[in-house]
């Protein structure tokens, strides 16, 4: 029976598989787009001077971040320093850790890791630090301060080997060696010196008369220390300072310069205007480190301590004023300094070895399957520049073990395009015509990809929190990096070695290349 006047299906067949093809095309010119503008902010992130994202209130710095072994640092183990039957509560704990991070920042290190280890421990890892020794006093004393009231009857409390009783809580004693050395007579009013910063305090402290420690206010009166102990009543603490940081002036004096929240700048004028001429103490950890005389009323808010410590200790212990006290009182159990385990040549014999095993499974990879082997080892540096510029970008932090998951991670995405190019050589000997052969490999071999991956993935999992349960950074490190490149690997591999594939290999005539597929 002739097909009715103005019916072609030839033509309509031709026109549908058209279209199709058309919009198989648009869909991989649109996903070479997306895969362009990935890799170039890839590329952006990876750049040795980049500026880092700053856009109104974000404000991300993009760096690499080294961990201890391959730079060296310090490492340290805090623990809650109360009887094991008192019970900790992850409030506290977290508060802890916040204000020691914030304590680690304020001191100027960089990339410092702070965390929770179990229910009582907090780990500190310090990058390239200097003076090991005064970091750690700056992070593990509880820095309570308090401001306490003192009368001249009160003088017989004051004991060096004794902690002060106040009505504003308990903390842990602080160990002997670490009470303050006698404040000499006769304090002058501060001045700025060159090293420190500019201090503008528009009243005076607390005054220009002699600032007395526990030994000059004993060695005042004759009477004789008591081994009872009195409860000082506690002014307000470092809870209603809003800043603080030290100075010196010309003569070598140290000073505390701190500014107070309004709820402090209320309490501090309300009391040193009705105590003029008496002796504020002030106390840290208990412990009496100055005792200057009330010479006016202080309400402006801003106010000076004069303290006998070095500026390096005064500015560590205007960061333990200006971040809070700890809520709860804590020890170190460990502290380690650790040097690199590798040293830069070592580092870079290192990466000279690793370059060249990734130059010699993409020559491998090249001979082997030939064009879509040249095609895989362009997708594979591609996998690696999108994988570094996330660890750039998160960041995470990288040591030898990280390395190693990162390695191990390409050796994965390469056994994937293994998968992939066997069964595509396989569709091609049954007959499949090119892109059909394509779609059929990725077909054929996803499910093996997607069941390896996933079990590796768990593995990575389960890495990940044994690490976190016994305190083991290196495998932590190590799973992480693992988890990150097999992710990036399955993108990488189903969506840019496909696309790639089709845009390059869909024109070719599989009967007149043969050998461009070593079939």
């Amino acid at each position: 029976m002739p097909a009715p006047r103005g019916r072609q299906p030839g033509a309509a067949g031709f026109s549908w598989k058209a279209e199709v093809l058309l919009r198989m095309k648009q869909r991989q010119i649109l996903g070479l787009i997306f895969i362009l503008i990935l890799i170039a902010t890839a590329v952006w992130v990876l750049l040795p001077n980049n500026p880092g994202i700053h856009l109104g209130s974000i404000h991300h710095d993009i760096k690499v971040v080294r961990g201890l072994d391959l730079q060296g640092g310090l490492r340290v183990i805090l623990q809650a320093d109360l009887p094991d039957d008192v019970k900790v509560s992850g409030e506290n704990m977290n508060t802890a850790r916040n204000i020691i991070e914030n304590r680690v920042n304020g001191l100027g290190v960089a990339n410092p890791l702070v965390k929770i280890l179990g229910s009582r421990q907090i780990l500190v890892e310090l990058p390239s630090i200097i003076d090991p020794e005064q970091v750690v006093a700056t992070i593990k004393e509880t820095g309570l301060l308090e401001f306490i009231e003192i009368d001249t009857s009160d003088f017989i409390y004051l004991q060096e080997d004794k902690p002060l009783l106040t009505d504003f809580g308990e903390i842990g004693p602080r160990p002997a060696q670490e009470t303050v050395t006698p404040i000499t007579p006769d304090t002058p009013e501060p001045e700025p010196s060159p090293t420190s910063s500019p201090t503008t305090v528009e009243e005076a402290p607390l005054d220009t008369e002699p600032t007395l420690t526990i030994e000059a206010l004993l060695d005042d009166v004759e009477i004789s220390p008591t081994t009872d102990q009195k409860v000082f009543h506690t002014v307000m603490t470092n809870d209603h300072v809003q800043d603080a940081h030290g100075t010196q002036d010309r003569d070598g004096n140290t000073f505390i310069v701190f500014q107070l929240t309004e709820e402090g700048t209320q309490i501090f004028s309300d009391y040193t205007s009705t105590h003029v001429g008496d002796i504020l103490g002030v106390a840290l950890d208990k412990r009496l480190i100055s005792a200057p005389r009330i010479s006016q009323a202080i309400t402006g808010g801003d106010a000076i301590i004069p303290i006998q410590f070095t500026l390096e200790e005064t500015n560590n212990l205007a960061v333990q004023i200006r971040y809070g006290h700890l809520p709860i009182p804590i020890t170190v159990v460990e502290s380690k300094a650790i040097g690199p385990m590798l040293g830069q040549d070592s580092l870079q014999k290192s990466t000279i070895a690793g370059l060249i095993g990734l130059g010699l499974v993409m020559a491998f990879m090249a001979f082997y399957y030939r064009l879509p082997g040249v095609l895989a080892d362009l997708v594979l540096l591609v996998y690696a520049t999108i994988a570094f510029a996330l660890f750039k970008l998160i960041p995470i932090t990288l040591t030898l073990s990280s390395i190693a998951g990162f390695g191990l991670s390409i050796g994965l995405a390469v056994d994937a395009y293994v998968l992939i190019f066997e069964r595509l050589k396989e569709e091609l000997r049954s007959g499949r015509r090119l892109n059909q052969a394509i779609d059929l490999g990725f077909s054929s071999a996803w499910p093996s990809i997607r069941d390896s991956n996933l079990c590796t993935l768990i593995m990575c999992a389960i890495l990940f929190w044994l690490s976190n349960t016994f305190n083991a950074s290196i495998v932590k490190g190590f799973s992480v990096t693992l988890a990150i490149g097999v992710l990036v690997s399955l993108f990488t591999t189903i969506t840019i070695t496909r696309t790639f594939l089709h845009l390059i290999l869909d024109n070719i005539r599989l009967v007149d290349h043969p050998r461009l597929f070593n079939i």
